[in-house]
């Protein structure tokens, strides 16, 4: 919860300031109409993520079969480093774009079943497409492509503690809005949705299937070469 409200503090605060620059942008700059969006950029993102974790286990590899279902959801916060390219034919933008970042979204399943089983993601990046629509200097588009998750599986029970490091393969879509503040700097909100598929984790004495979404809203600068 305080990783929420940390993160919606930071949106309202970077979004009063890039209302206020732009206001002061658009009285001390000339408006260009017809903004161009062709180019390449580099910036970095904060905000905020949850995770919806499945974690059904089974007492062994031998007895798969022999399982309970244990949910090991969480919240936090992220931030990390995005750049890309752009191309604009007419008021259409599409191109694509790749972003790496560090996280604290992490969750246990409250101790279902007499143990504490968590898995804390560390680590999400993406490759992607971007396509959108132009209205000057604002841009809507949409985005998806394919997702990398790095994280952590673990169980905390008191005198059998356990942690295993999985990477985990996924795709991701989502959607956002982008403004040009000035010719060379663009400030944007975008929304995410990421699947992970499913990865099978080995304890001593179990087995657990862990399959993790996330879903992630960040706010974004960038600066445009």
């Amino acid at each position: 919860m305080r990783a929420f409200i940390f993160v919606g503090s930071v949106f309202v605060t970077a979004l009063m300031a890039g209302t206020a620059l732009a206001a002061d942008t658009m009285v001390e700059l000339p408006v260009a109409s017809n903004y161009n969006w062709t180019g390449g950029y580099v910036g970095a993102q904060i905000g905020g993520g949850w995770s919806k974790v499945d974690q059904p286990w089974g007492f062994s590899e031998a007895s798969p079969d022999i399982f309970d279902q244990d949910d090991a959801d969480g919240s936090g916060v992220l931030g990390g480093v995005h750049a890309g390219y752009n191309w604009q034919s007419g008021s259409f933008v599409f191109g694509g774009e790749a972003d790496i970042n560090a996280t604290s979204i992490d969750g246990d399943d409250g101790g279902s079943g007499g143990d504490i089983n968590g898995f804390e993601a560390q680590w999400i990046g993406s490759v992607r497409a971007r396509a959108g629509v132009s209205f000057d200097r604002m841009l809507i588009y949409g985005t998806g492509g394919y997702a990398y998750l790095h994280g952590k599986a673990d169980t905390r029970d008191p005198g059998r503690e356990e942690s295993h490091s999985a990477s985990f393969n996924g795709w991701t879509v989502g959607a956002g809005a982008e403004y040009a503040i000035t010719d060379k700097i663009t400030v944007r909100g975008e929304y995410r949705y990421a699947d992970f598929g499913s990865k099978t984790i080995v304890f001593n004495n179990y087995v657990e299937d862990i399959s993790p979404t996330l879903q992630t809203v960040t706010i974004g600068f960038s600066y445009r070469f």
